[in-house]
């Protein structure tokens, strides 16, 4: 398996029933009031361990062992929600797993990674960790990516699938991008499902290498882990496979770490819900795409987690932000 094609996110979607959470759907009627469009939030934030990424990770090791190519260790990077993701599908299955995670992530990422039985290696790097992983892979063990990886993008867009087949008539769908796994499978589910609603991504301005990747055509690599407060696309570069899906979104939004504080503090305020930088950041896309606009829309955000570490909290709430309408 090398491309995905749409109906792979259907088979993932049954290969997962049952070890993942089918999550809920929600709305803020201040919110829709205050745009005049209605806005569908699809809450991965309450998935198990608390973000999509389980679904991606869950599709690829159960594929594995369908085809009894799952060795009995698994290994991966990652900077958090992956980690965690990892861990908990392996655990499920009985296979040891050990991740790498850069020493600058989400302290809270780490202990849960750690409480889901995984060994965790904390490397000085983003870079260290993706290069560490090579001599698992050389003894044998069974590597799953973050997002360069057909079932983990085919596991990410049960995400999105789930939401339409739930009676949301999107004309837009609009989600988070790192290394693009969640960017590409919600493209492959809208396709399948909503084939005539835009689909559009939204990344860091100071984390942008996806949309820069995008423009050019060509990979564009960070040279360090950018320092976003969005710590879930605080990836090093996009990959071959997520490019070729990634060009043909219909757009990109790069979002300014104000605003991605403020979106962040007004979600959780109107939705009532725990919700990740990363998460919220869609939302400054959105509200910019609806000024263009000449008629009521339906717009489905994917909530891609809800895993804030301590500090993450105070740089957030560090101003009030409520008092300034973000739309």
């Amino acid at each position: 398996m090398t491309d995905v094609r749409p109906e792979e996110i259907a088979a993932a979607q049954e290969r997962i029933a049952g070890h993942v959470h089918r999550t809920p759907l929600f709305q803020s009627e201040t919110l829709n009031r205050a745009l005049g469009h209605r806005i569908v939030f699809k809450a991965e934030n309450l998935q198990r361990i608390g973000a999509f990424k389980l679904r991606g990770a869950t599709n690829t090791l159960r594929a594995l062992k369908e085809q009894k190519a799952l060795s009995d260790e698994v290994c991966a990077f990652s900077s958090g929600n992956h980690a965690q993701a990892v861990a908990y599908a392996a655990r499920a299955l009985g296979v040891k797993a050990t991740i790498f995670i850069p020493k600058q992530a989400s302290g809270v990422k780490i202990a849960a990674t750690r409480a889901c039985g995984a060994e965790v290696v904390l490397t000085e790097t983003r870079q260290i960790a993706e290069a560490s992983v090579a001599e698992y892979i050389e003894r044998g063990a069974t590597f799953v990516h973050p997002y360069d990886n057909p079932y983990v993008i085919a596991g990410q867009g049960t995400a999105c699938l789930e939401a339409l087949q739930d009676g949301v008539e999107a004309d837009a769908v609009f989600a988070p991008c790192g290394g693009g796994g969640l960017m590409s499978g919600t493209y492959l589910a809208t396709r399948l499902a909503r084939p005539q609603a835009k689909i559009f991504a939204c990344e860091p301005s100071m984390a942008n290498d996806a949309h820069r990747s995008v423009q050019t055509g060509e990979i564009v690599r960070l040279n360090e882990t950018p320092r976003t407060i969005a710590d879930g696309v605080r990836t090093l570069a996009v990959s071959e496979r997520t490019l070729s899906y990634l060009s043909q979104l219909d757009g990109f939004y790069e979002v300014d770490e104000a605003e991605i504080i403020l979106w962040t503090q007004w979600l959780t305020h109107l939705l009532k819900l725990t919700i990740e930088p990363t998460s919220a950041m869609s939302m400054a896309g959105v509200t910019r795409w609806l000024k263009t606009q000449t008629a009521p829309r339906t717009v489905l955000v994917i909530l891609s987690g809800g895993n804030i570490a301590a500090e993450t909290l105070r740089q957030i709430w560090a101003e009030d932000h409520l008092t300034q309408l973000p739309w």
